[in-house]
Parts: C-alpha cells; sequence; structure tokens
C-alpha cells in the first residue's frame, strides 16, 4: 500500500503513457481527438501491459473501434429534463444537480461523454439556480451530486452545495455519484477536511450516499478499500453500480466476485447498469438477454447479502429492470418512471438475443400492472410547474400500450 500522502498525476496525452508504443499512439490518435482521454499513474499502475486484453486497461485506454459512428451522445434524451441550468428533474422525487465536468479518469464507455466536449453548456459552475428550484420543489426528497465527478470540485466548494442542500427541510437524502473511490482513492485520504464535511452533513436522520463505481475486483486494492474505510467513518453510506462492460465484466467469475468483494468491504452492490447506446460505445456494449444470462449466473455464486443488485437500463422513459428470461420471451419492468402511470408496469416482449437496448424490442406480447395511486397527485403537481407531461423522443412523444 503507498504513502497516504501519495499524490497521483493525471495524464492527459498519449505521450504521457510509456506503455504504448509510438504506432499505437498514432492509430489512437484520431480516437484521441474525438473523444476526450484522462487517466493518471496510479490507476495505471493496476494494468497489466503485457496483456493486450486487460480488463483495466480497457476501461481508460482509447480503442479504435470507438469511432464506428454506433450510438449517439445522448442515448437517453437527458436533455430533456433540464428544469434550469445545472439542473435535471426526470423522477418526481429525485433531482440531478451537475456539479462539474471532470472526472478523476475517463470511462471509455461513458454515457456523458457529450459534457466533455466542447460547446456543451449542460454544467454549471453556478449551481445556486439548481438549489433554488429544489427549494421550491418540495416533492423532491433525493438530490443525486453527479457530472463529472463531483469528489473532484474543490472541497470548499462542494461543502458548500451540500450545505446549501442540507438547509433545504424537505431534502432528505444526498447521493453523491463517484468513481473518485476507484480512480484515485488518495483524494480521500489525503484531505481530512473533506471527511469532516460528509461527518457534519450526513446526519443520523438524514444520509448521504456515495454512489461508488468499481467495475472489476482488481479496482478494489489496499488503497481503495481504505478510502471506503474513512467515508464510512465519516458516517457516510455506500453502495456500488456499475455498468456490464463488454471485456471487462462480462462473465460470472468476474462479476461474481465484484459482489462479493465489494459486500465483504460493506459497499453492497446496488445497481448493474445495461451499457447505453451512446456514441462510439458499440464495442462496451453486450446484448440485453446474454446481460440476464450473465448476471443472474453470477448472483448464484453469491450470498444474499451480495446478490442484492439489480441489473437495468436507464432509458429516457425510465429506469428499466431486465426482470426475466424465458425460451421465447424477455420480461422488463418499470422499476422508476417519468410518467407516473409507467411506475411498476411489466412489459413482455417476444426475445431478440441481437437487442442492446429497450427500444430494440417491438412484439410486445403482454403489458400489466398495478395502478398507481400517487400517479394523478404527482400529475397535478408537475402541471402544476410545467415540469409533467410525457416524455418527447427523437421520433415525437414515446407512448406504450397501458
Amino acid at each position: 500500500m503507498r504513502d497516504k500522502t501519495y499524490k497521483p498525476k493525471y495524464l492527459t496525452r498519449l505521450e504521457q503513457i510509456p506503455q504504448l508504443s509510438d504506432e499505437e499512439r498514432k492509430r489512437l490518435r484520431p480516437v484521441h481527438d474525438e473523444f476526450v482521454f484522462r487517466t493518471n499513474d496510479y490507476y495505471n499502475s493496476l494494468i497489466d501491459w503485457n496483456d493486450p486484453d486487460d480488463p483495466i486497461r480497457r476501461l481508460v485506454i482509447p480503442d479504435v473501434r470507438e469511432l464506428d459512428g454506433w450510438g449517439r451522445l445522448d442515448a437517453s434524451n437527458e436533455a430533456s429534463y433540464k428544469r434550469v441550468p445545472g439542473l435535471e428533474h426526470k423522477y418526481d422525487s429525485v433531482a440531478l444537480l451537475l456539479v462539474n465536468d471532470v472526472c478523476g479518469a475517463y470511462c471509455r464507455f461513458c454515457f456523458r461523454k457529450r459534457l466533455f466536449m466542447n460547446g456543451n453548456d449542460e454544467v454549471v459552475r453556478d449551481v445556486s439556480e439548481g438549489i433554488a428550484y429544489i427549494r421550491e420543489h418540495p416533492e423532491i426528497a433525493e438530490v443525486l451530486l453527479t457530472g463529472g465527478d463531483p469528489l473532484l470540485v474543490s472541497t470548499r466548494k462542494l461543502g458548500n452545495i451540500i450545505g446549501r442542500l442540507r438547509e433545504i427541510d424537505h431534502v432528505e437524502i444526498i447521493r453523491i455519484g463517484s468513481k473518485i473511490p476507484a480512480f484515485n482513492p488518495f483524494r480521500i485520504l489525503n484531505d481530512p477536511t473533506l471527511a469532516e464535511i460528509f461527518r457534519r452533513y450526513s446526519l443520523p436522520h438524514k444520509r448521504i450516499y456515495v454512489m461508488a463505481q468499481f467495475n472489476h475486483p482488481r479496482e478494489l486494492t489496499p488503497e481503495a478499500i481504505e478510502g471506503l474505510h474513512v467515508l464510512r467513518q465519516a458516517g457516510v453510506i455506500i453502495v456500488n453500480q456499475t455498468p456490464m462492460i463488454a471485456g471487462v465484466n462480462d462473465d460470472p467469475d468476474t462479476l461474481s466476485e465484484l459482489f462479493r468483494k465489494c459486500a465483504a468491504v460493506g459497499v453492497p452492490p446496488y445497481y448493474v447498469f445495461q451499457c447505453r447506446p451512446t456514441l462510439g460505445n458499440r464495442i462496451y456494449s453486450v446484448p440485453v438477454e446474454r446481460a440476464y444470462e450473465i448476471f443472474e449466473t453470477a448472483k448464484m455464486r453469491c450470498s444474499g447479502l451480495a446478490k442484492r443488485a439489480r441489473l437495468v437500463m436507464s432509458h429516457e422513459t425510465g429506469k428499466i429492470e431486465i426482470a426475466g428470461l424465458t425460451d421465447r420471451h424477455v420480461v422488463f419492468k418499470y422499476h422508476r418512471a417519468a410518467d407516473p402511470d409507467l411506475a411498476g408496469r411489466v412489459y413482455i416482449f417476444r426475445r431478440n438475443p441481437r437487442a442492446t437496448w429497450f427500444d430494440d424490442y417491438h412484439a410486445v406480447v403482454e403489458a400489466s400492472g398495478l395502478e398507481n395511486p400517487y400517479g394523478s397527485a404527482i400529475n397535478e403537481a408537475g402541471s402544476a410547474t410545467g415540469d409533467g407531461g410525457e416524455v418527447a423522443g427523437e421520433q415525437g412523444r414515446l407512448r406504450f400500450p397501458r
């Protein structure tokens, strides 16, 4: 284990990666020019450079196949849920604040790579309008800080944002989506002020959650585990979420090991995401039905504490759970829905082994679900603020059988 005072060096140019040959750098230059590149020397030390298919390498080192033109930049149409600069409000009780546009490294499969491109204005430096919006909407009980990675915001600024949110009575839970515990745990270990902020604002009746992202068991190094311990000692609740990424964790052995190791260090699995069809992500995407088989097989090798994750996709219309598979059919269930009337609804489709996203399924066999007793109230609240109604998709309004 390195000394806690160690400060990783951030690397933003291929020329800074000595393990790459001149020929590799030349070949990867067009990818570097299209999609942002960033890593650090701590994280690079986890790579087996003798293995061209090393999973950690695959997470951060560009691949020429990212340029095949597959996918679109905003695959879940997140921008349509923007209410004020820097804030998205998709689900009635949850608001999302985009607090920065920098990460400890940039995942090659990133579903928000548009934020790191010139001309994107979804992230703002001052989130005052977003906090004002949250204050004016008492239905918002949870706020998710994301970006970019909020733990790369200066400690002072992060503390200011969290403190202002804690002044709003109806905000019960503050979530922070971060891969810093994996990419650079020294951000946590080197800054005792960060832990002090969490200790001050993660209250017994209103907790702060860190939604960590460990994609592969090798990321759970001694330094990472110590960083998680520091957060936990400061009163933070930590859970883990990961997309299923081809060549990284798309086999039952690796995924089950990740589940077990996370549970062992007190970071229960939360979500496994279907890789979004974002521009450049074809090589990282696993077909939906194959992902379900891998996921369920991995869970068979775990105890109850390690198998609590749900396999979901963050679709434009909501968070859709991949809930079952038969010889002929695949079952989906709305875990969360932008339209309250879709909440909890189940859709059964004929199988499509090549499907990588919900939109690839067309033959509905059955659709049913309980009536949402809260739907009318939520819709009325949305209508009063101009935030409710149907979801606008690229091809018009998205409608589903009732």
